[in-house]
């Protein structure tokens, strides 16, 4: 969605609400510069979210001005959690970050658990009876299930994982 600056007000618009404000002027479908000298306004141009740590998000706070004198849109990193009280009881930042991080490692574990069972699903045709299983498809299969008890777990690299015979 494009979006410009008022030069004068510093308000910001989209270029639908600066079409309903200008109703009266023919406007072209694609603006320029000389369509934005007319109605005294600056093109406000993307920009990158803020660089953010484990526990921010990057939120947008306006607009700036860039060094080339454009006007970006403006991101600040801001925290996820904060102190708070309820009924009395208080829980720190500390406490939300610590459940939040327990809830993403409880679904990591849930999807690497999946992906050992069809791992282990792939070779089971190994273990049947009938076929005698070689020793490094044994140690695979250990492995595959000794996974939950890996010094990452449950924050697996690609290396943790065991490779398969």
């Amino acid at each position: 969605m494009s979006e410009y600056r008022e030069r004068k007000t510093g308000e910001v618009k989209s270029q639908g609400e600066w079409r309903s404000a200008f109703k009266n002027m023919s406007l072209p479908k694609v603006w320029n510069s000389n369509v934005c000298d007319a109605m005294n306004i600056d093109p406000v141009l993307a920009s990158p979210a803020a660089t953010t740590t484990a526990y921010q998000t990057s939120v947008r706070d306006g607009v700036e001005q860039n060094s080339n004198k454009d006007w970006v849109e403006k991101y600040v990193a801001k925290d996820m959690f904060a102190d708070t009280t309820v009924d009395g009881k208080t829980t720190t930042k500390a406490d939300h970050e610590k459940a939040y991080q327990a809830t993403l490692d409880a679904n990591t574990a849930t999807n690497h658990r999946s992906t050992r069972d069809s791992k282990l699903a792939e070779t089971d045709w190994t273990a049947m009876s009938d076929v005698t299983m070689a020793d490094n498809m044994k140690t695979y299969r250990q492995a595959l299930r000794d996974l939950p008890t890996h010094k990452n777990w449950p924050n697996l690299e690609d290396a943790d994982w065991p490779t398969k015979p």
